[in-house]
């Protein structure tokens, strides 16, 4: 993240989602190359760009231009709302929802609870 200061604190706030912007695009198109199966060598191949510029765009430090993303849809056999959704992004309720789901598709198995209990202690000391 950049460290730049801004007279208007809005300018900071739009700064900063722009970059998540750039973030999130690239993790959804990593993803959807490893959907596919193909390493980014492959892709970067496939779309006619140098693999060190698709890591770029997957890591968010780069946005790639409107051809490039139109060759990425291609590509991927994807369309432009599957690439800009947000479907991954759940709220904390449905976190909640489906964390209880699978705690309760294991309650007769005290080895796994006692796993998964441990597990969850960890993260929440960290």
């Amino acid at each position: 993240m950049y460290n730049i200061r801004f007279e208007n604190k809005d300018d900071v706030i739009l700064l900063k989602v722009t970059m998540n912007i750039k973030k999130e695009l690239g993790e959804k198109i990593k993803r959807l190359r490893k959907k596919q199966k193909l390493t980014q060598e492959q892709l970067a191949e496939m779309i006619d760009i140098a693999p060190r510029n698709l890591s770029s765009i997957e890591v968010g430090t780069s946005f790639a231009k409107a051809e490039t993303l139109e060759k990425i849809l291609i590509a991927l056999n994807t369309t432009t709302e599957e690439l800009f959704s947000n479907d991954h992004i759940k709220s904390n309720e449905a976190l909640i929802n489906e964390i209880h789901n699978c705690i309760s598709s294991i309650q007769n198995n005290k080895v796994l609870l006692e796993k998964v209990y441990k597990v969850i202690k960890a993260l929440i000391q960290e």
